[in-house]
């Protein structure tokens, strides 16, 4: 399967007022190879296993694929990763026909905000909502796997 998305920075607190749901996200990483990345993810009680494929030139697709596991496997499976584990709230938050989802860091990397919006195809027309900031698609610092790398409390 194939991902599309765009990520932008938030610049204000308004996404919460109008959010439907509110997720608490433990995440590691097994591998942060540029061709490949293999994520553990606990969110809530829900474990998941995540290999994604390398981004295209634009940094706006890749390959994706997904797996449930329990939650004792992923909680196994998140003491094997690389350190940093990251931890964040996730908000969903519907605009415009299309679904938000922000990402408000924890931990080493508190203080960054990303919302990503998932799309049909590349070039994909979409509201923006006025808490959204600055475009960083393809900017590989905020990819998850770095941020487990060099988290931004670092920059």
């Amino acid at each position: 399967m194939i991902e599309i998305e765009r990520k932008f920075l938030v610049k204000s607190e308004a996404y919460q007022a109008v959010a439907t749901s509110k997720t608490r996200i433990a995440q590691g990483f097994l591998n942060t190879e540029a061709e490949r990345t293999v994520r553990v993810r606990i969110k809530d009680n829900q474990g998941f296993i995540t290999v994604k494929g390398k981004s295209n030139a634009t940094g706006t697709s890749r390959f994706e694929w997904e797996k449930e596991i329990s939650f004792s496997e992923a909680t196994d499976l998140i003491d094997l990763c690389k350190p940093v584990i990251l931890e964040k709230i996730r908000y969903e938050v519907p605009f415009a026909n299309h679904l938000f989802e922000v990402d408000r860091f924890l931990g080493e990397n508190k203080g960054l905000v990303i919302a990503e919006v998932e799309l049909a195809h590349e070039d994909e027309h979409f509201e923006k909502p006025q808490w959204l900031g600055k475009e960083v698609t393809g900017d590989v610092r905020y990819y998850n796997s770095q941020l487990s790398k060099k988290p931004f409390a670092e920059w």
